[in-house]
């Protein structure tokens, strides 16, 4: 072999070995989640990114509006609900791989006012009057239609007597997150939000808690789409270690499942 055929060799055994890492650093996977996953989300998938290589793209929003871009075919891996209702959905719409889907969280549901209201230690019972406490001002939750805090919120004021005087005044958000802003902002009086949201924003406190019992189980189902690629089961995985529970956790999450190591 001459020097030139040996220079050539080298340099394609060169880029060869170049190439590997960067293909694995170019693994992607999309993930859908709930709106009120965003913090905790990202902090684990930088975790994850950092253990596997592989990097996570995250979608953010209210549960039904991320089943129904499924639906529509838009490039997801992963599907986080804030609720079961709308994985039933998608499963019905045969978009999810159905065999891979774990109820991975619990979460609760409170009232929420700006820092620097007036309003302070509600008590949430039978009976509670939340039209009389919103005064003139608004309340702020996720479309009671679709939105699952809102369907939450919904459920647990009807349940305590409280929902159709206080109908009127409610604000309809997109999104948890955007009711939870509408609240930091001072543009509604009270919101009903997950504690775990009022526990990432600095603009507003939690006034009381609504009973367990006064609405359906608060669970968040996972689970791999029907498109997903075949690196979507380790990062399944790793949300069910002891490494993303410790996270989890730290945001308010409970976590419903026995953790992975």
């Amino acid at each position: 072999m001459n020097r030139l055929a040996c220079l050539f060799l080298a340099l394609v055994i060169s880029l060869a070995a170049n190439s590997a890492p960067a293909a694995a650093q170019d693994k992607t996977l999309t993930v859908f989640a709930a709106a009120s996953m965003r913090n905790a989300l990202d902090e684990i998938d930088a975790a994850y990114t950092a253990k596997s290589g592989v990097k996570i793209v995250a979608s953010y929003a209210a549960s039904s509006a991320l089943a129904k871009q499924i639906e529509q075919g838009a490039p997801a891996d992963v599907f986080i609900s804030a609720d079961t209702d709308w994985m039933d959905y998608a499963i019905g719409k045969k978009t999810i791989n159905e065999p891979s889907r774990v109820n991975l969280l619990g979460n609760s549901i409170v009232l929420i006012a700006p820092k620097d209201s007036r309003i302070d230690n509600v008590s949430i019972g039978a009976g509670f009057d939340l039209a009389k406490l919103a005064g003139d001002g608004r309340i702020a939750t996720g479309d009671v239609k679709s939105v699952p805090v809102g369907k939450y919120a919904k459920a647990a004021l009807e349940k305590l007597g409280s929902w159709q005087a206080a109908e009127p005044k409610f604000a309809m958000a997109e999104s948890v997150r955007a009711a939870l802003t509408l609240v930091a902002r001072g543009e509604a009086a009270l919101g009903i939000v997950y504690s775990t949201d009022a526990k990432v924003e600095p603009g507003v406190k939690v006034v009381g808690t609504f009973p367990a019992d006064s609405h359906p189980a608060i669970v968040y189902p996972m689970a791999a789409t029907t498109t997903a690629k075949p690196e979507t089961s380790d990062y399944l995985a790793f949300l069910r270690s002891t490494a993303a529970k410790s996270i989890l956790e730290k945001y308010g999450f409970k976590f419903l499942v026995s953790p992975s190591t």
